[in-house]
């Protein structure tokens, strides 16, 4: 279905803007060109304006990286990708594709008009465009992601961003905020697709326990039997050019002329980790230390510091402080090297702005505090969630009751904070009156959880243990 706005009534709705002494959708202004780019941008193609940013957020940090690429072929602040999203906009937006690779405003119109034509598609009437949350299939179409369990992954990224809210700057040096709102996206055929950040669908046998699961296709490395046929002496940092669920499609398609892939992904905000070669396996991320190495990727770019979070540095020194005790490698700088190190390499990643002092002080535990936990009860239970109470469990970590006012649910999460990124006996329980305890329990390396349930207008119990130090409270919380 054609966008019934984006043609003959655009040509329309142009000229009498300029009759008013505005200017049309895209076009910049001297003070707030970003702002305002999306501001036109959302109203010509009837786009939540929020949605709008928090997808570009997801995507790039609102940077356009100067008409560069990502490395899946993704452009400007939108990303654009060639091929896919970038053509299309050129032919709904008239602009060329040069234009639209290089320049922000008109970038963002491009993606405005691309997510309108997918809310077509999927016939969203002009009552449900205002919906924020009606958007969700069309957010999960845009990232053209390799599976549903993918595109899952990249819709709840844009929408917990948004009920986060959001506060950047641009490369210019502009503002750009989304303010925070409790939204409850309709999920519609992807509410069966696996939530990849739920413990649930983490793989018994990943190598790494608190990682997730989900599998580079198998062009994209080579089988292998390490470290018997190979000694893994070596630890590669990569930084993605791209985002946390974008890098993880890129690892599963395939075949292709150039095959990549790494063992792990870390994303930004939360320091989550998804691993997607087995260890024993050759991914083809390093060159000459293919069959040496564990690659290590990260969202972000390497030329904008702000996706280097301090919650990234732990959990991602943890992995590798963990992959090192399992392999006996060095936790040193000889072996553990960035991606620009490699002999032969000519990437640049990790970059200038990746801080080598602060993570190697995470890795090896020296002069870098006491290690934390990269989880918090709020980023394990989800969007929506508040602590309503939490209990101390001796000095091992805490456990924490949680509600969500916009949907009823309880949530309950234990939280480690000894032992991090080692698996050991940690579990957390939820039970609502009149029915069955529901119960996350295991070896787990930062956290138990999430166990949610609905309950409104009904007592709970609730509680969890680490170790030998328990709580477990009487029914409350009844109302």
């Amino acid at each position: 279905m054609q966008a019934r706005i984006r043609r003959g009534s655009i040509a329309l709705l142009i000229p009498l803007a300029l009759l008013a002494g505005q200017q049309p959708a895209g076009a910049a202004t001297a003070g707030d060109p970003m702002t305002g780019a999306f501001a036109r941008a959302a109203a010509t193609y009837e786009v939540p304006r929020d949605l709008l940013v928090s997808l570009a957020y997801a995507e790039t940090h609102l940077d356009g990286h100067d008409g560069e690429p990502s490395a899946s072929g993704g452009y400007g602040v939108m990303h654009l990708v060639a091929s896919r999203t970038l053509d299309r906009a050129a032919t709904i937006t008239k602009q060329p594709v040069s234009t639209l690779k290089s320049d922000d405003a008109a970038n963002i119109t491009g993606g405005a008009a691309v997510l309108r034509a997918y809310a077509d598609e999927l016939g969203l009437d002009a009552t449900a465009r205002k919906d924020a949350a009606k958007w969700y299939e069309a957010i999960a179409k845009y990232g053209n992601a390799s599976s549903a369990d993918v595109a899952r992954l990249y819709a709840d990224t844009v929408y917990d961003l948004m009920t986060k809210g959001i506060k950047a700057t641009t490369p210019a040096g502009e503002t750009v905020t989304v303010p925070a709102r409790a939204v409850e996206p309709d999920r519609g055929p992807y509410a069966r697709a696996k939530d990849l950040d739920n413990p649930n669908t983490m793989a018994a046998n990943t190598d790494y326990p608190s990682a997730a699961w989900v599998p580079a296709h198998s062009s994209n490395y080579a089988v292998s039997s390490r470290p018997t046929s190979d000694k893994i002496d070596r630890i590669v940092i990569h930084v993605a050019q791209g985002s946390y669920a974008g890098t993880i499609s890129w690892f599963q398609n395939g075949p292709r002329a150039n095959p990549t892939s790494a063992h792990y992904v870390v994303r930004s905000s939360d320091g989550a980790v998804t691993q997607t070669v087995r260890e024993k396996n050759r991914a083809f991320h390093a060159g000459n230390y293919n069959r040496r190495s564990v690659g290590i990727e990260h969202e972000g770019y390497v030329d904008n510091a702000t996706w280097f979070t301090d919650t990234m540095y732990r959990s991602s020194a943890a992995l590798t402080r963990n992959i090192a005790d399992r392999y006996g490698i060095p936790k040193d700088r000889t072996h553990i090297v960035g991606h620009n190190q490699v002999p032969g390499a000519t990437h640049t990643d990790p970059g200038s702005n990746w801080n080598w002092t602060k993570y190697m002080q995470y890795v090896t535990g020296g002069g870098g505090g006491t290690p934390t936990n990269p989880h918090t009860a709020q980023s394990v239970c989800g969007s929506g969630f508040k602590v309503i109470n939490s209990a101390a469990l001796g000095t091992a970590g805490n456990v924490y009751l949680l509600y969500n006012s916009a949907n009823g649910n309880n949530c309950v999460a234990t939280i480690k904070k000894t032992n991090l990124g080692k698996a050991t006996a940690t579990s957390a329980y939820l039970e609502v009156k009149g029915k069955p305890r529901a119960t996350d329990s295991g070896n787990f390396a930062y956290y138990a959880g999430p166990v949610k349930a609905a309950a409104a207008d009904k007592c709970v119990k609730w509680g969890g243990k680490i170790g030998s130090s328990a709580h477990d409270s009487e029914f409350e919380h009844c109302s």
